[in-house]
């Protein structure tokens, strides 16, 4: 699926959740990509709040279909939603916890941790830094993905 589509439908979500005042975030590999530390990304990654998880379920359930969930030890995460919208896997998190070697990281979204916005067709969107995903990388033993920060980080 190409770039440019799965951009509208963040575009989509965006206004949606920015019209309803959700707090919520971009990360993982789509963050890594407005950043220019990657050419791709597969899905798109919101965190949000617990607060607002349900009326963010409501509001993704208005534009697409949720998939089953899909339980992983690594993680304890209160909420893990993976949705489809238009053909494009959006991925929510709420609540996100870590299991790194027993131990438990509550890698919760923070109103704080919102760094910075960018401008996806004219809509609003929040990012989270690239600092915190290199450490949830680090966390989850994601290798390639916390070398590939380092290295962009590197050359800065």
């Amino acid at each position: 699926m190409n770039i440019q589509h799965k951009l509208t439908v963040l575009r989509k979500v965006a206004e949606r959740l920015n019209e309803a005042n959700i707090t919520w975030a971009v990360g993982a590999s789509l963050l890594l990509y407005f950043k220019g530390i990657t050419d791709r990304f597969n899905d798109i990654d919101i965190m949000v709040t617990e607060e607002d998880v349900f009326r963010l379920k409501d509001i993704m359930l208005s534009v697409g279909a949720i998939n089953p969930p899909n339980p992983n030890v690594q993680y304890k995460t209160r909420h893990f939603l993976e949705f489809v919208v238009d053909g494009v896997d959006v991925d929510v998190m709420a609540g996100f916890i870590i299991v790194d070697d027993g131990e438990e990281h509550d890698c919760s979204l923070r109103v704080d941790q919102i760094v910075e916005y960018i401008t996806v067709d004219g809509i609003s969107v929040p990012l989270q830094s690239v600092a915190l995903w290199r450490r949830y990388y680090s966390l989850m033993h994601r290798d390639c993905k916390v070398k590939m920060i380092d290295e962009a980080v590197s050359k800065v």
